[in-house]
């Protein structure tokens, strides 16, 4: 009546060692009904709910988490009686396998990382040699910057910063733009970007920016701009080739990256938040005083269009208009006449006198 099998183990442990019972847990009723069984012996499985005062459906959930566990079985002979089984035997049978596939697991884990670090100084000595020889990257093809710039934004982890000088972008790449951007964004990326004053005014760009801050992105907008960069994890920026509209230089060397990075910030903190319905606001009143100041150091009109991101036609509308305010005839005079009344009474006082 030991319930004992020939080969030592109690029936049952060794088929449900193979099994699982993780998600069984053991409550406070099941833990009544194991202390009254051990005291007992062995107990009638339908005499339990009325001797310790419990519901039939709490003494059979605890009586399956008890069983699951191999802390109570069945007498082969007499179906509705129950035996212990002596803990130290349960966690043989149900803790020792697993313990031993842990073992495993973590012994193969560290065969895994002492296999990789081995490489670790060749590619440590390798990346030296390389920053060393080209901290800047000149990459001449469209399709290998395109390549580069999409494999930076699927590894980029903290935070892009975008620089985009000139007028709104086409509507096609805006929509390609957005689908990387806002996959960057859901993935807890933080998203900066810089346009001219004069995106304000492009409908494309317009929807670009609603959908990208309503995605949580960041949009500001300066009269002028440093130039067009895209930098990830302040690790690497991407900045077009001088010469070549198809190429870009990538950057990798840290000391660079930094400045870049700090040339960013200090324009963002200047900038203002985009707000497209915002037509008549202090950025157009400071596009037009951009167009002062660049008219007052003689620049041509062509210039000062490409410098503030608009049109030619647009930005000789301004002139004119900047103009007729001032009563000006030249578009030298009208920088001039702008310069003396922001230096105030003072310094227009010699040519008054």
């Amino acid at each position: 009546m030991s319930g004992i099998a020939e080969d030592g183990q109690l029936p049952g442990l060794r088929e449900a060692a193979g099994g699982t019972v993780s998600g069984t847990r053991l409550s406070e009723d099941a833990v009544r009904v194991f202390r009254w069984v051990s005291d007992q012996g062995s107990c009638e499985a339908s005499t339990l709910g009325a001797t310790l005062g419990l519901p039939e459906m709490g003494v059979a959930s605890a009586v399956a988490a008890l069983t699951d566990l191999l802390l109570l079985r069945h007498l082969p002979e007499e179906p509705d009686r129950l035996v212990p089984v002596a803990p130290d035997a349960a966690i043989a049978a149900l803790v020792a396998p697993r313990e031993a596939g842990l073992r495993r697991q973590l012994a193969e884990i560290d065969r895994l990382r002492g296999e990789l670090a081995l490489l670790a100084p060749f590619y440590a000595e390798g990346r030296r040699r390389w920053q060393g020889r080209a901290p800047l990257t000149e990459v001449t093809d469209l399709k290998t910057v395109v390549g580069m710039i999409t494999e930076a934004t699927m590894r980029c982890r903290q935070e892009v910063r975008t620089c985009h000088p000139g007028g709104g972008r086409s509507p096609a790449l805006l929509e390609q733009a957005f689908i990387q951007d806002r996959d960057m964004l859901r993935r807890g990326v933080r998203m900066r970007t810089l346009y001219q004053h004069t995106a304000r005014y492009h409908l494309p760009t317009q929807e670009y920016a609603r959908r990208m801050t309503d995605e949580g992105a960041e949009v500001r907008t300066l009269s002028e701009l440093f130039g067009r960069m895209v930098a990830f994890d302040e690790e690497t920026v991407f900045i077009p080739h001088q010469d070549d509209l198809d190429a870009a230089i990538v950057i990798q060397d840290p000391s660079t990256v930094a400045y870049l990075c700090a040339t960013f910030d200090h324009a963002w903190s200047l900038a203002e938040p985009y707000h497209p319905a915002w037509t008549e606001s202090s950025a157009r009143d400071e596009v037009k005083q951009a167009i002062l100041r660049l008219l007052a150091e003689g620049m041509k009109d062509e210039m000062v269009a490409r410098r503030l991101g608009m049109s030619l036609r647009t930005c000789r509308k301004h002139i004119a208009e900047i103009m007729e305010q001032l009563g000006a005839a030249s578009r030298f005079q009208a920088g001039y006449l702008a310069r003396v009344q922001s230096s105030g009474p003072a310094a227009a006082a010699p040519g008054g006198a």
